[in-house]
Order: structure tokens, then C-alpha cells, then sequence
């Protein structure tokens, strides 16, 4: 081996050392990722079949607003907490669900539903839309104030609906793009409704000045019981699927306190440190943002993009 091929080989290894330790990193932070966005349900492909642009396509708005991890967790914390003031919505979480053990799997749930329905081929978007529905069949109670409820009920599709799309709005507009014009956020209100009329809701918003009428018309039906708060308080004390993910999970869950509107956070007691919770949060999810983006180099919503792009490029170029 000559003097110059051994001087290269040494200066090669602790790149390759270091490459692979940065490797190990992404891998770590993405399967952590993956962990808190993979429910229980059907396995979907969005890299095929080639061409098909899903539900709504690349160039619509929820392509746009659902494709940042770190918004959308802390959008979905807010949705989750916003969605347990609606007694009737709660009761069925409380009777149905493993919230008390699980609640990350909710949240991973809601994940999958919406990257499946956002991103997800035409197949699968609208399977996974008819395995809701027949899921939402089997849950009926009553609720302690002795009024019945349904999954299926469409005024609760629309409560539900509603506290989401509001609540990644939210996000969007804090932690992505604040000057995202009210024209286009009338566009996503505008796509999303359509998930929620297909699952069966009825009068959904489908504008900004919509939603906001919305949320406040529901307010007095809206409360704090006991219940709310049981689901606070096993939300808050949720433990992420790692130790690299532990501070990014309570970062992400005082975002999604911060997220609420100020009614809400009053109601939930969250009012008494809103300024300082303020002053911590918004500097450090913006600083996560970044390495949780990098770590996400095959993300869901790129590999759909590399999909409904692949059919478009001339033989020969798709995989180029």
C-alpha cells in the first residue's frame, strides 16, 4: 500500500466514523418520530401507485400545512386537549378508548388518519375513511349527564373535525408560516371539510371566518368536568417511546397548551403561566423544528411528492 493510499485511508475513517454516527442519530430521531405517528391500523404505501395524486394533490394547501412533523404534533396535542371539553365527544374517548394506558396511541391514531387521508393514494385514503366510519358505528353510551351520544352523531364529526383543522391552523401559522394569507387558509379549511362530510359531519366550516364563528357558538357547550381533567392530567404525564425524544415531548406538549385559544386556556387552567410558557416555547420548538426536519429525510409527505411526480417525468428520468 503506498504512503498516499494509507494517508487516505486515515483521513477517510473518522468521516466514515463520523457519518455514521450522524446516521445513527437520524435513525434514532426518525424512528422515534415514527413511533408517535404510527398507529395500530393498515400499512400504507405512499410511494405507489405511480401518478396518483390522493385526494387532494401536491398543489393543494393541506399538502402544505400537514407536511411539518413539528407542527402538526403540537397541533394535535392542542386538538386533543381542546376536543376533551365537549362532554358528549369525551364520553365516548372515556368508554371506547385506552386513553388511561395509551393516550399516545390516540394521537398516533390521529396521525395515520391524517397523513393517510392527506397523502395516501386514492385506495387507501378512501379505506381508511370507511374503516372510521364503521369503528365510529360501535361507539354509543350515554353520557353522565345521561344525554346519549354517537361517534357517528354529525354534529360531533363536525366538533371534532373542527378542534383538528383549527388547532394545525394554529400551528401552522405560529411555528411555519405566519403571513400564509387568509385566502389560502380558507382554501385548507375548504379541503379538509370534505374528510369530515365523507365521515358523515354536517354544516362544516369551510372558511377561516367560518371556523371562528364556529368555535364560538359551541363555547357554551363546552366544560371542564372531571373527566376533562383526568385526560389532561394522563396527557401531560405521557412518557415519549425514547429518552432522545423526552425533551422534544414536553416541549411539544406546552406547545400545544400554548396553541388553545385564550377561552380555552382559561377553562383548562392553563391561563397562570401563559406569558412565561409563551417565552420558552415559541424559542424552542423553533429550535427542535430544524433537527426533527433533518432527521425526516423520507418523510411521508415526500415520498407521496416522489410518487405523483414519478408518472409525470419522462421515460428514462423518473429516477434520476
Amino acid at each position: 500500500m503506498s504512503d498516499q493510499t494509507s494517508q487516505h485511508n486515515q483521513h477517510a475513517r473518522p468521516e466514515g466514523l463520523a457519518q455514521r454516527l450522524i446516521n445513527r442519530v437520524r435513525s434514532k430521531l426518525a424512528n422515534g418520530v415514527t413511533h408517535l405517528t404510527s398507529g395500530s391500523g393498515p400499512m400504507l404505501d405512499y410511494s405507489s401507485p405511480p401518478g396518483d395524486p390522493g385526494l387532494f394533490g401536491p398543489d393543494s394547501v393541506c399538502w402544505k400545512v400537514h407536511a411539518d412533523f413539528t407542527s402538526m404534533m403540537a397541533g394535535g396535542i392542542s386538538a386533543l386537549l381542546l376536543q376533551a371539553l365537549h362532554p358528549l365527544a369525551l364520553a365516548g374517548v372515556w368508554d371506547h378508548s385506552s386513553f388511561r394506558t395509551d393516550i399516545l396511541g390516540r394521537l398516533r391514531r390521529t396521525a395515520t388518519f391524517i397523513a393517510g387521508t392527506t397523502y395516501g393514494n386514492r385506495r387507501d385514503a378512501l379505506a381508511l375513511i370507511e374503516r372510521v366510519k364503521t369503528i365510529h358505528l360501535g361507539v354509543t353510551g350515554t353520557a353522565p349527564d345521561g344525554r346519549a351520544y354517537r361517534a357517528s352523531d354529525p354534529a360531533s364529526l363536525t366538533w371534532v373535525h373542527v378542534a383538528e383543522v383549527s388547532s394545525f391552523m394554529a400551528a401552522h401559522l405560529h411555528y411555519v408560516n405566519a403571513s400564509l394569507p387568509v385566502a389560502e387558509q380558507d382554501k385548507y379549511f375548504a379541503e379538509t371539510a370534505r374528510i369530515a362530510e365523507m365521515l358523515g359531519a354536517v354544516d362544516v366550516p369551510h372558511s377561516r371566518a367560518e371556523i371562528d364563528a364556529y368555535l364560538r357558538r359551541m363555547r357554551p357547550e363546552l366544560e371542564n368536568s372531571s373527566r376533562t381533567r383526568e385526560v389532561v392530567r394522563v396527557l401531560m404525564e405521557a412518557q415519549p417511546p425514547n429518552r432522545m425524544m423526552r425533551p422534544a415531548g414536553a416541549l411539544m406538549l406546552n406547545a400545544g397548551i400554548d396553541l388553545l385559544p385564550p377561552w380555552a386556556q382559561e377553562m383548562l387552567g392553563f391561563d397562570t403561566l401563559a406569558s412565561v410558557r409563551r417565552a420558552i416555547v415559541g424559542p424552542g420548538v423553533r429550535m427542535v423544528a430544524p433537527v426533527i426536519r433533518w432527521a425526516l429525510i423520507n418523510g411521508v409527505s415526500k415520498r407521496a411528492r416522489r410518487r405523483v411526480a414519478t408518472a409525470a417525468a419522462p421515460a428514462g428520468q423518473a429516477n434520476r
